[in-house]
């Protein structure tokens, strides 16, 4: 049977083949894990669909194209039950030895100026980490040769004589990769798609940011009143995004353009309320989407967001997952970042940032308290939201969060 690469979206028409579970010639059964591939947009992991003896196809790292074979599991195997070909430890597939045995203790560099002098790396002690012979070394040794060559003596016989200046050719300027100095790694494709998004964001809206800050002490009460009947009615915690999606939402209905998009000339408004939620995997920020938030309670929303962060880290995200949205959250507060400024998830008009909680001191009344205050930063596509409504929006997130029992308060 052929292991073929599945299609996952109708814009995606490669992958990188990133991991291999199983080696080749390994014996496989039926819905093992065998491969993950990582598109641009998601990591998908392939299961075997029957028994049998692996034949691997494709290496590790490698480009593959939406439905080519990378493997054939050969189900004759499993049922004579033979066993499967052995294959050397650790070797995660068959592949061509590599020539030339294990790599010589000298620095690129090095090697080219050895072969330039006629030198032999291996007759020079090397004074680099793990004994590498470096370009120093070479230059000491060069040194030697030209001091033995002038005084027709050896250096160790000459101990008394005064050292004379040498003059060698122009050194070679250091170049950091070929002295390990650096590291190149080709970017993954949801590392380069995540890039490419970013860059027109900037390029093609009119980005701009408006802060505030709320009061999180009453979110922060109700929380811990309801914390425990919450998480033994309904099997889930609850957190601050669900609170936070609600208020979302409520905002959203009272100034429709920032939950509108733009299409060429028109602008579309959106009258349901799908709402992405932006959750930091291994591999880079995905944003999955809350669909119909506003027909969801408490649980539903956070059921939802705990199913996202096991497929993130499961990598059973699917295409599905990620389409569509009419408005984003990002949640920098849960790396340490207390202001943070969000940008657009196009084609979106509106992305709101939270941020971590402090206690500082506010002035209530008259009176200056220390209360667990958060910035929170709304950027919005200026070409459909004017500053008013921004600022009219995210002022309305402040009054929900800081009052929250009239509208988000459910059974």
């Amino acid at each position: 049977m052929d292991i073929k690469v599945p299609e996952v979206g109708e814009s995606i028409y490669e992958g990188l083949l990133v991991k291999w579970h199983k080696r080749d010639g390994d014996m496989v059964h039926k819905d093992e894990p065998l491969c993950e591939i990582e598109t641009d947009k998601i990591t998908i992991e392939l299961n075997a669909e029957v028994e049998g003896t692996l034949a691997i196809r494709a290496r590790e790292g490698k480009i593959v194209k939406i439905g080519s074979v990378i493997a054939v599991i050969d189900e004759s195997s499993a049922a004579k039950g033979a066993p499967a070909k052995p294959v050397e430890k650790g070797a995660p597939e068959a592949r061509p030895a590599e020539p030339g045995g294990e790599a010589e203790p000298i620095s690129p560099a090095a090697r080219r100026m050895a072969r330039e002098h006629g030198l032999k790396p291996e007759e020079i002690r090397g004074t680099g980490k793990g004994g590498r012979v470096t370009v120093e070394d070479l230059q000491a040794r060069l040194r030697e040769e030209k001091k033995q060559v002038e005084t027709g003596k050896p250096e160790k016989e000459e101990a008394e004589v005064e050292l004379k200046p040498v003059r060698l050719e122009a050194r070679e300027p250091h170049k950091p990769e070929e002295e390990g100095r650096i590291t190149r790694k080709a970017m993954t494709p949801i590392r380069k798609r995540i890039a490419e998004r970013l860059l027109a964001a900037r390029q093609q809206t009119a980005m701009l940011t408006t802060f505030n800050e709320a009061d999180m002490s009453r979110v922060i009460a109700l929380r811990q009143k309801h914390r425990d009947d919450f998480k033994k009615k309904h099997g889930v915690s609850l957190g601050f995004m669900s609170f936070f999606v609600k208020a979302c939402v409520e905002a959203l209905q009272e100034f429709p353009d920032v939950n509108a998009r733009i299409d060429g000339d028109d602008i579309v408004y959106h009258n349901f309320y799908d709402i992405g939620i932006a959750i930091g995997g291994e591999k880079g920020l995905v944003v999955p989407v809350i669909r119909d938030a506003d027909r969801l309670h408490f649980a539903e929303i956070e059921k939802s967001i705990d199913d996202f962060v096991e497929k993130v880290n499961t990598n059973k995200l699917t295409i599905s997952d990620l389409e569509g949205g009419t408005f984003s959250i990002t949640n920098g507060g849960v790396y340490g970042s207390l202001l943070g400024t969000p940008i657009l998830n196009p084609p979106q008009s509106g992305i709101l940032g939270m941020n971590a909680i402090q206690d500082r001191p506010v002035a209530v009344q008259g009176k200056v308290v220390v209360r667990p205050m958060m910035y929170i930063a709304l950027t919005y596509d200026h070409r459909i939201i004017d500053g008013r409504g921004a600022v009219g929006f995210l002022k309305r997130i402040k009054e929900l969060i800081e009052e929250p029992e009239e509208m988000l308060l459910e059974a």
